[in-house]
């Protein structure tokens, strides 16, 4: 299989079956494991490249075509938007192959006839490039996402600058480690250090190892492969999103409390939550999906909850003295690494969430001991999901207080709420808030 076969496919199952672009792309990728080393790198390229572009695309093929029915067929969309973004960004693939090759994958999908029609739009998107000249692809990345998002990032975010800093930020972050409790984040990196030169001799030049650069326990790692075939795996850290760090941080647990992980999906910020509360204090993890509670596999946490807190608090009768809800969410805080949400989303996606997120706030915070703290937070960073959810709990009498964590009260700089940005803190984006039950 050739890059843009490739590419195509996994393109198709983003768009037809609703994948996740980066699950598809590994599968992908395993399935073919002989592929060169360069035809991988290029229909990566071309895969992100695409879903980060799709708008400008479209609406460069929309000036030559009488109509968008080739977006029924996901593989000529595919080698459609594949050519075009060769065409106007990529300086080692000359315009008449990228035609060439888009119109012969066309022709073997859907036949003569939608060839001709490729072949005809492809020859004039190239004309226009030889004109203008190729380049603006951060113009085109920006443009890309639907009105109504870049306005509502723009709204979040404060300006025009950061909204695009934001749609700017590098697809392919590192892989982060969580350094466990107990372990000196200085001697595992030299650990890993001494490791990875030992058995991948030549090739150690090209891996990173160095500190995280906002969670005490984070480890950043690149050009090292597979995080989870690195030698310490599941001994000395575990993998996780140093944001994800941070909102586990940001909660404050101490040793000895009691505390509810009230999404705790797989258990990585669980897990945490239990270090920290260790040896003598307990982590309860409740989750919509049992499914997702089974694959928890911490001894250390006490208990799990199948709950679906838009229904209630399914019999829960325990008080706790701090409660985590990273709500589900639109997950636009995510779009570096997911850009193919941009499309899925519409407008009123982000106040149908807040809905379901002050329901699961509201209820997980009726389970706090007086006194106790939730820390809210989701991987978006559109107001109505953040400001508007804090605001609505507000009303219903949860007291907006500073972070009492060393992690929540500097990003926050002492107040009760803060955003992470990949510009900034080199995270995915998330808004994290901290509240107080009288």
């Amino acid at each position: 299989m050739d890059a843009r076969t490739l590419a195509a496919t996994v393109l198709a199952r983003v768009w037809e079956d609703g994948a996740y672009a980066s699950v598809a792309l590994d599968a992908e990728l395993t399935r073919h494991p002989n592929l060169d080393r360069r035809d991988a790198a290029l229909a990566t390229e071309l895969m992100y490249g695409v879903l980060r572009t799709a708008g400008h695309l479209e609406r460069s093929i929309a000036k030559h075509a009488t109509g968008d029915r080739y977006r029924k067929k996901p593989l000529v969309r595919a080698h459609l938007l594949m050519a075009a973004y060769s065409i106007q960004f990529l300086e080692r693939v000359p315009p008449f192959a990228a035609v060439s090759e888009a119109v012969s994958a066309v022709k073997r999908a859907a036949g003569a006839q939608v060839a001709g029609f490729a072949n005809a739009v492809l020859r004039k998107v190239a004309g226009e490039a030889e004109k203008r000249g190729r380049g603006g692809l951060e113009a085109a990345i920006a443009a890309s996402p639907p009105g109504w998002l870049r306005a509502a990032l723009e709204e979040a975010l404060g300006s025009e600058d950061e909204a695009r800093a934001f749609l700017l930020a590098a697809p392919f972050p590192p892989a982060n480690l969580c350094v466990r409790a107990g372990r000196s984040r200085d001697e595992v990196i030299e650990r890993l250090r001494l490791a990875l030169s030992t058995r991948d001799g030549e090739a150690s030049s090209r891996v990173e190892i160095a500190a995280g650069r906002e969670s005490p326990r984070c480890i950043v790692v690149r050009g090292a492969g597979d995080p989870e075939e690195l030698p310490g795996v599941g001994l000395d850290f575990h993998i996780q999103e140093e944001g994800a760090q941070l909102l586990a941080l940001a909660v404050g647990a101490r040793p000895g409390e009691r505390i509810l992980d009230a999404c705790a999906g797989r258990g990585g910020k669980t897990r945490l939550l239990a270090e920290e509360v260790a040896p003598d204090g307990a982590v309860d993890a409740a989750d919509r999906h049992p499914q997702k509670l089974a694959r928890i596999v911490s001894p250390t946490v006490r208990d799990r909850f199948p709950i679906d807190w838009t229904v209630g608090v399914g019999g829960l009768e325990r008080r706790y003295e701090r409660v985590l809800v990273d709500a589900p969410c639109t997950g636009t805080g995510t779009l570096r690494r997911r850009p193919e949400i941009a499309e899925r989303l519409g407008a009123g996606d982000p106040e149908r969430m807040a809905v379901v997120q002050l329901a699961i706030a509201s209820r997980a915070a009726s389970l706090l001991a007086p006194g106790g703290r939730l820390v809210y937070a989701v991987c978006s960073v559109l107001r109505p999901e953040c400001e508007g959810v804090v605001e609505a709990l507000a009303a219903q009498g949860l007291e907006p207080c500073p972070f009492d964590s060393e992690v929540g009260a500097r990003l926050a700089e002492r107040g009760t709420s803060f955003r992470l940005t990949p510009q900034h803190h080199g995270t995915d984006g998330y808004f994290v808030a901290s509240l107080r039950r009288a």
